[in-house]
């Protein structure tokens, strides 16, 4: 399995790169005040709000200033819902894609934040993987990750927007225009 390589504090973690969807440089950040503090705050990408993760932070450390190799990966993250949403991770110290054999991971044997898993060990020491689907608990999903009839409606009014139809709904993918900053298949 191939990840991406990146620190928290001094130790070293991988994702999956099957996760990605996009690495991007640090970037500014709209702040989302009540958030939980690992909640870095909202990005814009191509128009669209994602929430942005920081992970040091999320493992109960203190923040590191941003480095030139601090990154933003943006993931297809599945909410216990079942929806996909994009959700930027803000990780320091990305080194790069590992290969790591399947044989060499294993278990790590302790309880620890329920986000981590497997590990593998290299000639630089252990690589702990990050599990997207333990990453965030389904209370802060819903903060992060609003419905969209809620999102339409605001919060004060139940029930579907009405569609004007000389505009068209933001809320809906044009099917016949790519998007240029997702992946392919």
């Amino acid at each position: 399995m191939k990840a991406l390589i990146f620190h928290i504090g001094q130790d070293r973690y991988g994702l999956a790169l099957r996760a990605l969807v996009r690495v991007l440089p640090v970037l500014r950040l709209k702040s989302l005040p009540l958030a939980p503090p690992y909640v870095a705050g909202l990005l814009d990408f191509h128009g669209d709000p994602v929430p942005v993760i920081d992970l040091t932070r999320l493992a109960g450390l203190e923040p590191a200033a941003p480095c030139f190799d601090t990154r933003i990966v943006l993931v297809d993250y599945a909410t216990p819902d079942g929806a996909v949403h994009l959700l930027g991770l803000l990780a320091q110290r990305v080194r790069g894609v590992q290969e790591l054999a399947e044989a060499t991971l294993a278990e790590a044997g302790v309880a620890g934040a329920s986000f981590l898993g497997r590990v593998a060990g290299d000639d630089g020491g252990m690589i702990q993987l990050v599990e997207l689907a333990q990453l965030l608990p389904a209370s802060v999903c819903a903060i992060l990750f609003q419905p969209p009839a809620l999102i339409e409606a605001g919060p004060d009014r139940a029930g579907p927007r009405e569609a004007d139809p000389g505009r068209a709904d933001p809320g809906r993918a044009d099917p016949g225009r790519a998007d240029p900053g997702r992946a392919g298949p």
